[in-house]
């Protein structure tokens, strides 16, 4: 069957007002309210590379799906790989071992370079920095984590402890008590707080994607892994949105030369088609899961149709990353470009690589402009930390045709919204 017909065919298998009604029984009401104001009434029904077909026939351009399509949807190397291990061993007995999962982490681990060679595999973010956050706590055998102003490292309760927005903490406090939040704008921020007390790690993201895309100053970062590690604290840097060449480097912390213990990774290790996470961190890190295995374990940790695809995914990474330089060079541009004409409503334009962040004036302005992109066939990622900023997010394998169109819908809806103010 051509894929055209498969399209078709999928389109009409789907109901936009049934699946409307299972979310709102389901799932949560305001959930169907949502999905109806940014789909205008429809849902999704099949995608491929850089647009995704909806139940009404349209075709939007997607440069938002908060970082898990790098590598656009469905790419060809990545279902083969799923495929292929689909066919042979899709599951794991948890007692015997597989080739999937270690084979992986051979790949990866040689991705970054050497030098951090242990590996924990999850299934989503969250997945992996708990388990940083736990093995940190048990090698040093100390309580307190030093996190950043502005954070997010998930909504689970060890990770919502480094997460900063007030939002997705309310209700749930106490969290874990020992945790403090620095200014990522104080250099001498870590070393006060080491001073004080016995600190099991620093968490860090090189750039705060939730926060409104804020890129960390590498010379603060550089002192803090200093001071951090002269304490005897070990250092992690969160690259789950913005690592695996999202923002240029395969890891921002290592490329930077920070004396980092782990880099945390997620969102497109999958290939954008399957939910993976890894922790990858050294010796020191790991030294309790490497005197106990099962201390800290999951039924789908290394899960072998996961773990399977990362070969596959990074190599296709690689084969797209002078590609990634080209969409990053023309959507800058033409930010900067649409900052300067939008200057009454845009405050400004920030981001690195295939991550960029747009300020408006206001959250109602942000709002108007999501609405002018859900009826003109854009897709993007709002913030929730931050409302007033929108966020891009195209893909590695994005045409300059898909990066022109992006800029002249994002630019009509900002001259939509601007002239409602």
């Amino acid at each position: 069957m051509s894929e055209s017909r498969a399209t078709e065919g999928a389109v009409r298998a789907v109901d936009a007002k049934e699946t409307f009604r299972r979310v709102k029984r389901h799932f949560s009401p305001a959930l169907a309210v949502a999905g109806k104001f940014s789909g205008q009434g429809a849902v999704e029904a099949a995608s491929e590379g850089s647009r995704v077909t909806l139940s009404d026939g349209r075709s939007v351009l997607d440069f938002g799906s908060y970082a898990v399509a790098l590598l656009g949807h469905r790419h060809p190397a990545v279902v083969e790989a799923v495929r292929a291990q689909l066919d042979v061993l899709p599951t794991s007995t948890r007692t015997v071992q597989n080739a999937a999962a270690p084979l992986a982490a051979e790949h990866l681990t040689a991705y970054l370079g050497g030098g951090l060679d242990r590996v924990y595999f999850g299934c989503g973010g969250a997945d992996a920095v708990e388990v940083a956050l736990k093995l940190a706590r048990l090698a040093t055998g100390r309580a307190t984590v030093i996190a950043v102003e502005g954070a997010f490292h998930g909504k689970t309760l060890g990770a919502l402890s480094l997460t900063h927005n007030e939002r997705f903490r309310a209700g749930l406090e106490p969290l874990l008590r020992d945790v403090v939040h620095v200014d990522p704008e104080d250099p001498e921020a870590v070393a006060r707080v080491v001073a004080e007390r016995e600190v099991a790690a620093l968490f860090f993201e090189p750039v705060q994607a939730e926060n409104g895309v804020r890129v960390l100053d590498g010379e603060v970062l550089a002192r803090w892994c200093r001071d951090a590690r002269e304490h005897g604290a070990l250092v992690v840097s969160d690259e789950i949105q913005v690592g695996l060449r999202r923002c240029g480097a395969r890891s921002l912390a290592l490329e930077a030369g920070l004396p980092v213990d782990a880099v945390l990774l997620g969102k497109p290790l999958g290939g954008g088609v399957v939910p993976v996470s890894a922790a990858v961190g050294n010796d020191r890190l790991f030294a309790p899961l490497l005197a106990d295995p099962m201390l800290h374990t999951a039924t789908f940790s290394g899960h072998p149709l996961g773990t399977g695809v990362i070969p596959a995914a990074l190599a296709a990474i690689e084969e797209h990353a002078q590609d990634g330089e080209r969409v990053a060079t023309a959507l800058s541009a033409g930010l900067a470009e649409i900052r300067e004409r939008y200057a009454e409503v845009v405050v400004g334009t920030r981001g690195r690589g295939l991550l960029w962040g747009i300020d408006f004036t206001t959250a109602e302005v942000s709002g108007n402009v999501l609405a002018a992109l859900a009826g003109g066939g854009l897709v993007v990622s709002p913030c929730i930390s931050r409302p007033t900023t929108v966020r891009l997010l195209p893909p590695i394998t994005a045409s300059d045709e898909d990066v022109k169109e992006a800029l002249s819908l994002l630019g009509g809806a900002i001259a939509q919204a601007a002239a409602g103010v």
